[in-house]
Order: C-alpha cells, then structure tokens, then sequence
C-alpha cells in the first residue's frame, strides 16, 4: 500500500494518526537499525536500544519536521541513544577504549598456513564480526551506517555531525583496518 510513499510523507501521515504509515517506515527500516546495534553489542541490548529508538520515534511523531532525509532523523536518534546507553554503563561496548580477548586474536592471530582452506561463509562473517568490534568507534559507527543502512556520505555526515570528507576518510580507514584483520580470508 505504502511501497513507494516517501518516508517523510509517510511520517508525516503518522503524525496525523494513521498507524499503517508507522507500520510501512517500521517495515522498511526495522533490519538495518537493529543490526546498526546488533554490530556493537549483545543481542539483548541492541533489542532494548532498537525498541528505544522506535519509542521515541512514536513519541516525536506529532512534532516531526522536514529539516533532511527521514533516515538521518531516525540514525540521529539512534546514535543519541546508544550515546546515552554508553555513557550510563559502567562497561562500554567492545572496542571503545577496551579491547576483549577474543578480539585481540582477531588481530594478532596468524593468518592459516595453509591459504588453499576453505572457511565457510559463516565462519568469515564470524571473523569480520570481531573485526568491526575492535574498529575505534568513529570508523564503526561510519562503516555500520554505511553498510547496514546504506546511507549515504552526507547523511552519515548529518547524523555524525560531520563533513562528507571526515566520514569518506573514517570509512577509507575502517576498510583498510578490516582488510588487515581479515587478511586472506577475503
């Protein structure tokens, strides 16, 4: 019904009290918010700040203005959250200024002596997992925005407030940091 309704105007309908618009943004952006967390923390957490997100969202529906895109809306709220949450807990989310154990043997880890062995696709998304973690969280607030909501430069920009360039520079070096630690598990 709602399949090729812009989501400001789809907002917007919401404000004014039809709850299948809700559904529609709901719908189409439910995925990439919850993985946007999902990269960054536990399951749990990323479900409780994910549906924090979606109540604020409901909340600010009445006073929803046009001002940028309605994902930057959406990204800045989450990013405001999971600020928040960050700050609130006595333990940060791996790789803010800690690294776990585990995440070091990502990095350090020698890659296998045998490069003809196969990983199965499971195996190398587990691996890229651990390297996404341990990128400084600039890089991987960046790089998630990117891949998981494809996003584009200005808007990642907007939501981080920063400049087109720094989020083009924050990305060229998330790769690059992502590559050596995946080595040739490519």
């Amino acid at each position: 019904m709602y399949n090729d309704t812009p989501d400001e105007q789809l907002m917007h309908l919401y404000g004014e009290g039809n709850v299948q618009a809700f559904e529609a943004l709901y719908q189409r952006h439910k995925g990439p918010l919850f993985r946007f967390f999902l990269r960054q923390f536990a399951q749990t957490i990323a479900e409780e700040l994910a549906q924090d997100v979606w109540a604020k969202l409901i909340h600010a529906r009445q006073s929803y203005q046009v001002h940028s895109q309605f994902t930057t809306f959406l990204y800045t709220i989450a990013r405001n959250r999971l600020i928040d949450y960050v700050r609130r807990q006595t333990l940060r989310p791996v790789g803010a200024d800690t690294v776990a154990e585990s995440e070091v043997d990502c990095i350090a880890a020698p890659v296998s002596e045998e490069p003809a062995r196969q990983l199965s696709s499971s195996e190398r998304a587990a691996r890229l997992l651990q390297c996404i973690k341990v990128l400084p969280p600039e890089q991987r607030e960046a790089f998630l925005l990117k891949e998981e909501s494809d996003l584009s430069l200005e808007v990642i920009g907007e939501i981080c407030g920063s400049n087109r360039e720094a989020i083009k520079s924050r990305l060229r070096y998330a790769v690059k940091k992502l590559k050596q630690c995946m080595g040739d598990l490519l």
